[in-house]
């Protein structure tokens, strides 16, 4: 099976103790250099300090949160924002992929390759007990690291330019997931992880 296909359905992937879906391009009526130049221009950015092993850093990224509910994740809460009408633009489309319905998006902003996402699970309790989320990105392609709580198993996906992944199941409990720096020359990079708060 081809998981970098060019099919306009959602191509689920294989793996254990979870569900993972892929989609090369979602369907949209902009291009991505479109989406990304507006959602550089339009987003309210920060960058927030958060908590990690008792120790308060400066996330290695900027960041911004829209929806219906806070979201609270690592000692950090996070207000929402209205959602804009690119914002609900991409969500629809993603709802439509994926057959589920989400009121928040986080967004992150890599700069370049010095930005990074530590490993984590989107496990919070306002997630219910199997998170559905799907993480769309436009922009420089990174490799998005899955790996297995118990050790060993890990898993690497290029996320491209447009594409969307489907992280549902009970994945969220098992498996930490991330992106790492890279010394590579690389362009700026927007994701957008859709979920559903309770």
């Amino acid at each position: 099976m081809d998981l970098f296909s060019s099919s306009t359905a959602l191509m689920p992937m294989p793996i254990r103790d979870g569900e993972l879906g892929w989609l090369a391009q979602l369907p949209l009526p902009l291009s991505n250099a479109e989406v990304l130049a507006r959602l550089v221009e339009e987003t309210a950015w920060r960058q927030d300090s958060i908590v990690v092993y008792g120790k308060r850093h400066l996330q290695p990224r900027l960041s911004a949160w829209h929806g219906d509910k806070a979201y609270r994740y690592s000692g950090l809460t996070l207000a929402p924002l209205p959602f804009t009408p690119l914002l609900d633009t991409i969500r629809h489309a993603a709802q439509l992929a994926t057959g589920r319905e989400y009121n928040s998006v986080l967004l992150n902003y890599y700069r370049d390759g010095r930005d990074s996402m530590g490993m984590h699970s989107d496990d919070e309790p306002e997630l219910g007990a199997e998170p559905v989320i799907a993480s769309v990105s436009f922009g420089a392609e990174r490799i998005f690291v899955l790996r297995h709580k118990t050790g060993g198993e890990s898993v690497k996906l290029p996320l491209s330019d447009g594409s969307l992944l489907f992280m549902g199941g009970v994945l969220q409990n098992h498996w930490l997931h991330g992106i790492n720096k890279t010394s590579k020359p690389v362009g700026a990079r927007i994701n957008l992880t859709f979920r559903k708060i309770y």
